[in-house]
């Protein structure tokens, strides 16, 4: 999945992220793999205590999205196979994956900037931690080739930026202005709520991409530590400022 907030079936979550998860583990035990390189996202965390959070944070007790839910669900999965079967399993955590031609919230989320579709700026002072889609491949191909690292697991993610600096980077790369309204909190919610509730009727997505899911997974964002990836598997993160650029330029096309 290219983790959508909004799906008109929500059984599509489980189906792919749980019962999926569970078929492609217990098919990779029985043909003897060598290894399994299971990627999950780092919103399965929720907001644990620990800020910012590294691989062994115990997970906060909330999934703010009924995708980062189902993942975790997976994830669990994978594990007690892990535990009780042997999977040879490693597990990678990327962070806000940016990059050229993205279609995931992400992606969409600069592309309506750039087009001037958004009607406001919203949750100016969250902050998530970001990561550019090649340091991810990357990270699953060292993941793999590296010897003696079953059972490890690894965030993927480097920059921590409030969506402020973000949308200030997208202005000054693309040179369109932002948008002049700024919605509160209160009113982004409700907002959300009631787009998610038509959206739900129509089986059409909401505008602007504001599901309920996303705008609240927006609004918590995440803090975290991606820095054992660059220890243990020599990544180099790339600048998010590099990211943005290029996923201006493709959107620009």
């Amino acid at each position: 999945m290219s983790t959508p907030f909004w799906e008109p079936d929500k059984q599509i979550y489980t189906k792919v992220n749980v019962e999926g998860t569970r078929n492609v583990m217990e098919c990779a035990l029985e043909i003897g793999i060598s290894k399994v390189v299971h990627v999950s996202t780092v919103a399965v965390f929720g907001k644990p205590v620990d800020c910012p959070y590294v691989e062994e944070s115990p997970v906060g007790p909330v999934r703010f999205s009924e995708y980062a839910r189902t993942k975790y669900a997976g994830d669990l999965i994978a594990w007690e196979l892990y535990e009780k079967k042997g999977l040879p399993l490693v597990m990678v955590y990327p962070g806000g994956v940016l990059g050229p031609g993205d279609p995931k919230a992400t992606g969409q989320y600069i592309k309506d900037l750039i087009h001037r579709r958004l009607p406001a700026r919203v949750f100016e002072d969250s902050i998530i931690t970001c990561v550019h889609v090649r340091d991810v491949a990357e990270v699953i191909v060292r993941a793999l080739e590296k010897g003696n690292n079953i059972g490890e697991k690894y965030l993927v993610c480097k920059e921590q930026l409030s969506f402020k600096e973000i949308n200030e980077m997208v202005r000054e790369i693309s040179g369109v202005p932002l948008p002049k309204i700024h919605l509160s909190d209160f009113l982004v919610m409700i907002n959300a709520a009631l787009l998610t509730w038509w959206a739900d009727i129509i089986k059409k997505p909401p505008l602007w991409g504001m599901s309920k899911d996303q705008i609240r997974s927006m609004k918590e964002g995440f803090r975290t530590d991606g820095s054992k990836a660059e220890r243990e598997l020599g990544i180099i993160y790339t600048p998010i400022r590099v990211a943005l650029e290029e996923a201006i330029a493709s959107f620009q096309k």
